[in-house]
C-alpha cells in the first residue's frame, strides 16, 4: 500500500477513525491524505458540540442569515489542521472537499491514486439512514478501491 484517504467528517469519533486509520497506513509505510467534504449547511451548526482533536469548533451559524461557506471552509481547513496536528506528522497532506460525500471521496481517490479509502460506520438509526442514505453503503456499492471500515458504535457492556 502507497498512499490511504481518511475521510473524516466532525463526528466525536473523528479521532477514532483518525487515529485507527493512520497507524494503519504508517505500518503499511504508506502516505495519508485526509479529507472533509463540505456538504449540508446542517453539518456545521454547533448545537452541543465537542471539541475533536483539538478543533475547537464552527464560526456561529445564524438559519436566518446568510451563510458565509467561506468561513465554514476555513473551520474545515482548520479542523484538518487539528487532526494532522493530533497525529503529529506534518507529512499528511490534507484536503476539503465539496459536494456529495461519496462522490467527492471516491472522485478523490481516483484522481489521488490512492490503494485504500477509510471510513467510520457510523451506528445510525434506521429512520435517519432514510432520510440521509448511508455514505459506507454508497461506497461499499460504487467504489473499485479497497475499504477499511472502522466501526464507531458506542458497544454497551453486558
Amino acid at each position: 500500500m502507497k498512499k490511504m484517504l481518511i475521510a473524516l467528517d466532525y463526528d466525536p469519533s473523528a479521532e477514532k477513525i483518525a487515529e485507527t486509520s493512520y497507524a494503519l497506513a504508517k505500518s503499511a509505510g504508506a502516505k495519508v491524505l485526509i479529507v472533509h467534504v463540505m456538504a449540508e449547511l446542517a453539518n456545521y451548526i454547533p448545537l452541543d458540540y465537542s471539541p475533536v482533536m483539538g478543533f475547537s469548533g464552527f464560526p456561529p451559524v445564524d438559519m436566518l442569515q446568510p451563510v458565509e461557506f467561506e468561513e465554514l471552509r476555513k473551520s474545515a481547513q482548520q479542523f484538518l489542521e487539528s487532526t494532522r496536528d493530533h497525529l503529529g506528522d506534518p507529512s499528511i497532506d490534507i484536503r476539503v472537499l465539496d459536494g456529495d460525500f461519496a462522490d467527492a471521496i471516491l472522485e478523490t481517490a481516483r484522481e489521488e491514486s490512492v490503494d485504500l479509502i477509510a471510513i467510520g460506520t457510523h451506528s445510525r438509526s434506521a429512520f435517519e439512514k432514510i432520510l440521509t442514505g448511508s455514505v459506507t453503503k454508497k461506497l461499499i456499492h460504487d467504489s473499485d478501491i479497497p475499504l477499511y471500515l472502522v466501526p464507531t458504535r458506542i458497544r454497551k457492556e453486558d
